[in-house]
């Protein structure tokens, strides 16, 4: 019996992995795992880039101490948001997308920032796909 069931679920992931939905999710679940967390990552180094400039002003002044501390919490934040989409990726793809959204406003109150909120507005779609494919693809995993 146990060898039964262990071909029938072994014959249903290769069925589900043959899915082009399916295989979209997969796609984008590991690249809104990896990206966050990597990127949350460097605000602690500044090795991709110096992160505290992109920082608007009027965030700067909001946010006690440093925009390099504030990065510090960006970085917490972006590897939690990885996890989630990890562990959880209906709720962790949706958490992506507003953290994106947050971004996106903040790129776009500095001047000269603009491709870059545009590229952020192409990985919110993004997420949200991965959201919506998770409501479908959820129990196959």
């Amino acid at each position: 019996m146990s060898s039964a069931t262990t071909s029938t679920s072994l014959t249903a992931r290769r069925a589900a992995l043959t899915d082009p939905g399916y295989q979209a999710f997969l796609i984008l679940r590991i690249g809104f795992t990896v990206a966050p967390v990597l990127f949350g990552l460097d605000k602690f180094t500044n090795l991709l880039v110096d992160w505290p400039s992109y920082l608007a002003p009027w965030i700067n002044g909001l946010v006690p101490g440093s925009a390099q501390a504030a990065m510090y919490a960006v970085g917490v934040i972006e590897i939690v948001a990885g996890v989630a989409v990890a562990l959880a990726p209906r709720f962790g793809g949706w958490l992506v997308a507003g953290w994106l959204a947050g971004i996106i406003v903040n790129l776009l109150t500095i001047p000269g920032h603009y491709d870059i909120a545009l590229r952020d507005f192409g990985l919110l779609l993004g997420a949200v796909a991965l959201a919506r494919l998770a409501e479908r693809y959820h129990s196959k995993q």
